[in-house]
């Protein structure tokens, strides 16, 4: 190895050479948690559907049946107006 070729080695290859490694900065570290991130909600919003008992029209169609049922043993007086107004509304896009 001749002191021209020691001249051409980076901050990394010398590193390297003894056995070290350069700090990640903090930017770099930032950047590799937000796509570690990003990618962790991915793949949860995949799972998510892939696990989704039921369609969207279904769901609306059950909470309206549910909020129905539950409706008389609530006291308050708008609680029947807002239930049949939901079970409308899921009955309504259920249909189209």
């Amino acid at each position: 190895m001749k002191l021209s070729d020691i001249s051409e080695l980076s901050k990394e290859d010398i590193l390297a050479m003894l056995g070290l490694a350069t700090k990640p900065s903090a930017s770099q570290r930032m950047i590799s948690s937000a796509g570690l991130f990003g990618l962790g909600a991915l793949v949860g919003a995949g799972v998510a559907l892939m696990l989704a008992p039921s369609s969207g029209r279904d769901l609306r169609d059950d909470l309206g049946r549910r909020i129905r049922r539950a409706a008389p043993d609530l006291d308050d007086p708008f609680t029947g107006d807002a239930a049949d107004s939901i079970a409308r509304e899921g009955e309504t896009r259920s249909a189209t």
